[in-house]
């Protein structure tokens, strides 16, 4: 296992200070970096695990904030911030401007070798940085599969892979399909993993707070999206895609 250097940033965004977690592969080599977004409750060991775990693959990984430092465990708390934030475009690439920022800032990030991966909000965010045109070798989102403003995503310059939950009601066919047109008709290399029987938030453990309807764990689907989106940045960062056939 690679020795692994973690350290929390600050950083101002969305009119708030932000607390990330960056992780660190062992080495002073250059490598290619990972932003990680939280899901709408905001960044919890979850994501910092996720974040350790990609440094131990050889990735420079920032699991970015959302809420200045908060987790939102109450969900109408969360939603009463997060609803305004989805429907808010700008705001949701000035927040992930602020930690590409803060990713691009570590010296041993490779500029040229960056991608963003994120869960429900975080994976929203990550779509909206490819819909503004930012440079990104690849596009990773579970349970996001959010639409953009017409047009924008022929800016999207990347692989985008999504996957969701066949059970999940706050991401339904209806949304599928807006999001898979969207990425069709933009000319997007896309792929849709839809994990049968999986509610909302299937990736993530279970909490010890109330969540909103939908949401559930389920272990199996979970380690195959994260298998998925290892294979995802194994491709479009290391160019390791596995013989067809």
């Amino acid at each position: 296992m690679t020795t692994v250097t973690t350290r929390t940033v600050e950083y101002p965004a969305d009119g708030l200070t932000m607390i990330g977690h960056l992780a660190l592969p062992a080495g002073i080599d250059r490598r290619p970096a990972v932003l990680v977004g939280p899901e709408g409750m905001g960044l919890s060991d979850v994501e910092r695990r996720r974040a350790n775990s990609l440094a131990e693959l050889g990735y420079i990984a920032l699991a970015f904030d959302i809420h200045g430092g908060r987790y939102l465990g109450d969900p109408e708390e969360m939603l009463a911030r997060c609803m305004p934030l989805l429907a808010d475009p700008d705001r949701m690439r000035d927040i992930g401007h602020a930690a590409l920022d803060v990713l691009l800032a570590e010296p041993r990030t490779d500029p040229d070798r960056i991608a963003a991966v994120g869960y429900g909000t975080g994976g929203a965010i990550a779509l909206e940085l490819g819909r503004a045109g930012v440079d990104l070798r690849a596009i990773g989102t579970v349970n996001g599969l959010t639409t953009g403003r017409p047009g924008e995503a022929a800016r999207i310059r990347c692989p985008v892979w999504a996957g969701v939950g066949s059970e999940d009601p706050i991401m339904p066919p209806a949304q599928r399909e807006a999001f898979t047109a969207e990425m069709q008709a933009a000319g997007i290399d896309w792929r849709l993993v839809v994990y049968g029987g999986a509610l909302h938030a299937f990736h993530h453990p279970p909490v010890d707070h109330p969540t909103v309807p939908g949401v559930g764990y389920h272990p199996r689907h979970a380690q195959r999206a994260w298998c998925d989106v290892v294979g995802l940045l194994a491709e479009c960062l290391r160019g390791e895609l596995g013989p067809a056939g």
